[in-house]
């Protein structure tokens, strides 16, 4: 399902894909947020070419809230507790320079991208945990003073027991914002090519081929900006972090709406904000969350309805859509130098849902290395770090997930098993201890895969509310019959 974002894609010409082999000093794989300002930072001093799979934004970053903030939930207690003063104090100063530098990149190039400064509160309902709301705001107050408020009634029509307020920060509209950063690179000669899928990487003295669409791209340096990697050895992100889906909505209200962003710190977590449509007002709602690949929510649309239906009874949904993002165990993003193993091969990974911050740090960090300078802020998101993986149990399951196989060979699904799935459903049937995945469509045509990722052998789970095959271990996803949609993986399904 696209997002309301993703209807700005109408308005652009698709770009080739790639056709001929090619030589370049920088290949970014990956065309969201992260790559774009990445390739912004770097065309007007070195070739660079970016190469999508599919649309550019056409992921997370077209499905985003769109929120530019360094308020992350209640996050900056954890930071003091868990890594110290200093460290929380420069993940705080890096998101807030990664606003600014929006918001430079915008005037300097003239974007309308809706980009407009609006004030960020995290709340709760609950008495019982106004502490925890007022400790954070503490916090925030020893990492700078006068950046926060401590609040007990905000503009969100809807009783509070006490929230935080965090000053000047921003929302814009993704794709608008990554169309400008387009205009930009192709002005500095760089290339851009959609529907260009890489299928390997490989290593060739102080080269990197990269192998898209069976065309060669010859590179000095490669950015993997794909959410999650499409590389599993030897950076081994897949026992650093799993992957999270949002349920997203747009309603067009039947009064005025609030100023500021919002979010509550209960769970589920529920985002408010508001979008610039016209002459009018929109509403994007997203949360209820869950673990891709796991039994999910069921319904988060009608969950999402119903808390908007008590604010705004009569408001209309216009749009619904999902959105996926990388986790890390321990809470911090992936940028920089892929592997210690992988010279000149970075990464940006892991954004825990705060993308828009997350992505410029990623281009900065990214662009100094390759330019050979220094970032400040490079050593509190330092990607080859293994701390993470003293979380055994997170890395257990995923480990023995991962570790499932299932051999399928061809045979028939007996009648009585077929009358049981209802059209639109899909599920797993096992038949002499041999499992495969059984989607009926609406015309009552049965699609049959191998429900086993093909990422790392992970056996899928079929998610009924939007029709996918979803890996519980690392979040890929594949449509109904096979194709697949979601990284880590770049292959499909086999199909019978």
């Amino acid at each position: 399902m696209n997002s309301y974002w993703e209807e700005e894609r109408k308005n652009h010409e698709a770009f080739e894909e790639i056709k001929q082999d090619q030589k370049t000093s920088v290949c970014i794989i990956g065309g969201g947020l992260t790559g774009l300002q990445t390739a912004y930072y770097l065309s007007d001093k070195m070739d660079t070419i970016v190469v999508e799979k599919n649309r550019i934004c056409s992921s997370t970053s077209g499905k985003t809230t769109g929120k530019v903030t360094s308020q992350h939930g209640i996050f900056y207690d954890y930071l003091l507790n868990s890594q110290g003063k200093e460290f929380a104090k420069m993940y705080f100063e890096a998101n807030e320079k990664a606003i600014k530098n929006i918001k430079e990149i915008v005037e300097k190039e003239n974007i309308d991208c809706d980009f407009e400064e609006e004030n960020s509160y995290v709340y709760t309902k609950q008495e019982i945990k106004l502490d925890i709301i007022k400790n954070e705001q503490k916090v925030i107050d020893k990492l700078q003073k006068g950046k926060s408020e401590y609040l007990k009634e905000i503009e969100l029509p809807t009783e509070i027991a006490g929230a935080i307020e965090f000053k000047n920060q921003a929302q814009i509209h993704p794709i608008k914002y990554a169309y400008g950063l387009v205009n930009k690179i192709l002005k500095n000669d760089g290339k851009i090519y959609e529907n260009s899928q890489v299928t390997d990487i490989k290593r060739d003295n102080d080269k990197y081929i990269v192998y898209v669409n069976n065309k060669k791209i010859i590179a000095d340096f490669v950015v993997l900006a794909t959410r999650y990697p499409i590389t599993n050895i030897p950076g081994y992100y897949f026992l650093k972090m799993y992957q999270s889906t949002s349920y997203a909505m747009v309603f067009e209200p039947n009064k005025k709406l609030f100023d500021g962003m919002y979010i509550n710190y209960e769970t589920p977590t529920v985002s408010f904000r508001t979008i610039k449509d016209g002459n009018k007002r929109l509403l994007l709602v997203v949360g209820y969350d869950y673990k891709t690949g796991t039994e999910e929510l069921k319904d988060g649309y009608h969950r999402l309805e119903v808390i908007v239906r008590k604010m705004y009874p009569e408001a209309e949904i216009l749009f619904k859509w999902t959105a996926e993002d990388c986790i890390t165990l321990d809470k911090i993003p992936y940028i920089g130098q892929y592997s210690s193993l992988m010279k000149n091969m970075y990464i940006a990974t892991g954004f825990n849902k705060w993308g828009l911050t997350s992505s410029n740090i990623s281009a900065n960090i990214i662009a100094d290395k390759i330019l050979n300078k220094e970032n400040k802020y490079e050593e509190i998101f330092k990607s080859t770090r293994m701390e993470p993986i003293k979380n055994r149990q997170e890395v257990g399951n995923m480990l023995k997930e991962a570790n499932k196989s299932i051999l399928l060979s061809r045979f028939k699904i007996p009648k009585e098993e077929l009358d049981n799935i209802k059209i639109g459903e899909g599920r797993i049937i096992k038949i002499d201890n041999t499992k495969v995945g059984v989607y009926k469509d609406k015309t009552g045509e049965i699609y049959k895969v191998k429900p086993i990722c093909t990422h790392l052998g992970c056996e899928l789970y079929f998610n009924n509310i939007d029709k996918v095959w979803e890996c519980p271990c690392h979040g890929s996803k594949f449509t109904y019959d096979g194709k697949s949609i979601e990284v880590p993986s770049n292959k499909d399904l086999k199909t019978y």
